[in-house]
């Protein structure tokens, strides 16, 4: 299985998103095995954030490490309206409730807002003194925001990537390759539908005899540094996904993707959903 190292510990380069579980009862025990299948099968790393169905995620996850924590590393993130000194710790200990764990290996602030960074910083420092948190990082940082940041501390940066966003590329990925970073893809497949109908998406995976989201997914994964985190509420894509670990794509494959999606010849702006 490919890994990498991320705060501290080695993880599957694909782990599994949480984003849109917990919203809906009626899928709760759905969402709960997804989760504990795609554990089963090595995809270790688990994303969500106290955003995700106002804690409704987190509760999901809760239940799908229970019994199991310590197979697991776990990744949370903060509100930024919550990113005030008390406001880290106190939005921390909810999740950590709801999660109904001790401690967070990754925590990160979801995106910026009102407060300082310094501040944010502290009490993420704070936490990890406290051995509530393993590691702190960010989310939906550009470039010029992590100059800002300017601290080796920081364990990752989260922002969306795939095919249809590769802003990334042009200066955000060299910079966090440089400072040894890695970076974590959200919505590494989009949101299915328009991209994975894409013709030459499809023919990449026929070549292969994969799916077109596997192919996806090995196309991110070509990037060293990064890690994808797709989300899988069905069994049959979380063994999908799990396979993709393996999936290798040719120069050729990659040519042809590059006529698809070009790769950016000037900063972007960075999008995030």
């Amino acid at each position: 299985m490919t890994t990498l190292k991320l705060a501290d510990a080695t993880v599957p380069r694909i782990g599994q998103g949480t984003w849109r579980m917990g919203e809906d009862p009626s899928r709760e025990k759905q969402e709960v095995a997804a989760l504990r299948q795609g554990i089963d099968l090595g995809l270790t790393l688990l994303d969500t954030a106290e955003m995700y169905g106002e804690g409704g995620a987190e509760l999901i996850v809760g239940q799908a490490i229970a019994g199991q924590r310590d197979k697991v590393v776990l990744v949370s993130k903060v509100y930024p309206h919550n990113a005030s000194r008390s406001g880290v710790a106190a939005a921390c200990e909810r999740s950590l409730r709801r999660m109904g764990t001790e401690h967070i290996d990754l925590y990160l602030l979801h995106w910026r807002g009102q407060y300082p960074l310094a501040e944010t910083v502290e009490a993420f420092e704070k936490l990890q003194a406290e051995g509530k948190i393993g590691r702190w990082g960010v989310s939906n940082f550009d470039v010029d925001d992590l100059q800002e940041l300017d601290d080796t501390r920081c364990a990752t940066n989260q922002v969306l990537y795939n095919p249809e966003e590769r802003g990334i590329e042009f200066d955000l990925l060299p910079w966090c390759e440089r400072a040894g970073m890695p970076v974590m893809a959200y919505c590494p497949i989009a949101q299915g539908g328009h991209l994975l109908n894409h013709p030459t998406l499809r023919q990449i995976a026929q070549r292969h005899q994969i799916t077109p989201a596997q192919a996806c997914l090995a196309w991110v994964l070509r990037q060293p540094g990064v890690i994808a985190i797709p989300k899988a509420v069905n069994p049959e894509h979380v063994r999908l996904n799990a396979q993709a670990l393996e999936v290798r794509l040719t120069e050729q494959d990659l040519r042809e993707m590059d006529q698809a999606y070009p790769a950016p010849t000037r900063k972007q702006r960075l999008n995030m959903v």
